[in-house]
């Protein structure tokens, strides 16, 4: 495949060449060169290069292209800005008036929380919500293995067509209070002033991404005033001075508060319509 592509590359610059050398010749009235290129070697070329065109194309699954196509470029520029290749090239309408169906197909068992995540989602793209702000502001609350990080893995990979675009941060690494630098990086002076936000720098590499604050009840004080900067206005400042914008984000925040109180009435709950709503008074309590 490589030797058909090398061939085909040859013929065209040996048939520019040829037009090159007929100008010339045309230039320089050597009128019987000009016409033995023009009616003679043109032809010839033109013949071989439409025939080799004609067997490549006609080869299974091919690999690889002698030209750039729009799909090369977009990947380029994607790799180059962070921008998801699907808000390049793919419907981005199709995508969000279908996200409930797709989240459904990865999340199971889920159906109603799947369908809130979907309509918020959906409400902020039909611009109902503010466009300065992140893109949706959730909680998830629930005990382990109940999906809560697969549903932020599913929406990563629908809307910005990469499980890689989910940047999981572990609240339970921010404590103390000191640590709230680690968000956002330290000020000048201070020790790790180079490093960067843990959180500001993923953003800055990923602005469209899927920000999982994960056990957000074990964050200190602080780390929350730091995060209500983000969702009330979607900008946050470094430590170095520099702004973020996170109105591309999706922010979610995950928790267990609550989840023995859920486990304790499970099993009544698909019997008994008001086991649910007692769950739910006791997990508000408990947020």
């Amino acid at each position: 495949e490589k030797a058909a592509i090398t061939d085909l590359r040859s013929i065209k610059q040996q048939l520019d060449e040829a037009k090159l050398e007929q100008e010339k010749a045309e230039r320089s009235y050597d009128l019987n060169k000009a016409a033995e290129i023009r009616f003679g070697r043109i032809p010839e070329l033109q013949k071989k290069l439409a025939e080799l065109e004609r067997q490549y194309s006609a080869g299974p699954n091919r690999m690889l292209r002698d030209e750039v196509v729009p799909e090369d470029i977009a990947a380029i520029v994607s790799s180059w800005t962070g921008i998801p290749v699907s808000k390049l090239v793919d419907s981005e309408r199709e995508r969000i008036l279908q996200l409930d169906d797709i989240l459904q197909k990865r999340v199971v068992g889920q159906a109603e929380a799947v369908r809130v995540t979907a309509e918020a989602i959906q409400r902020s793209r039909a611009g109902l919500s503010d466009p300065n702000r992140p893109i949706a502001s959730l909680v998830f609350l629930g005990p382990t293995g109940v999906g809560k990080t697969e549903l932020c893995k599913a929406l990563a990979e629908s809307l910005f067509s990469s499980p890689d675009a989910m940047v999981r941060i572990d609240m339970s690494e921010y404590m103390e209070k000191h640590t709230v630098s680690r968000l956002i990086g330290a000020p000048p002076g201070y020790v790790g002033y180079d490093q960067g936000g843990q959180l500001t720098d993923a953003v800055r590499r990923k602005p469209y991404s899927v920000l999982l604050f994960d056990e957000m009840e074990k964050a200190h004080p602080d780390v929350f005033n730091i995060l209500l900067q983000v969702l009330d206005d979607g900008i946050l400042t470094d430590g170095k001075g520099n702004t973020v914008s996170f109105k591309n984000c999706i922010c979610v925040f995950t928790s267990n508060i609550g989840s023995s109180s859920i486990l304790e009435l499970a099993g009544e709950a698909e019997a008994d319509d008001t086991v649910q709503e007692e769950i739910k008074e006791r997990v508000m309590t408990a947020v």
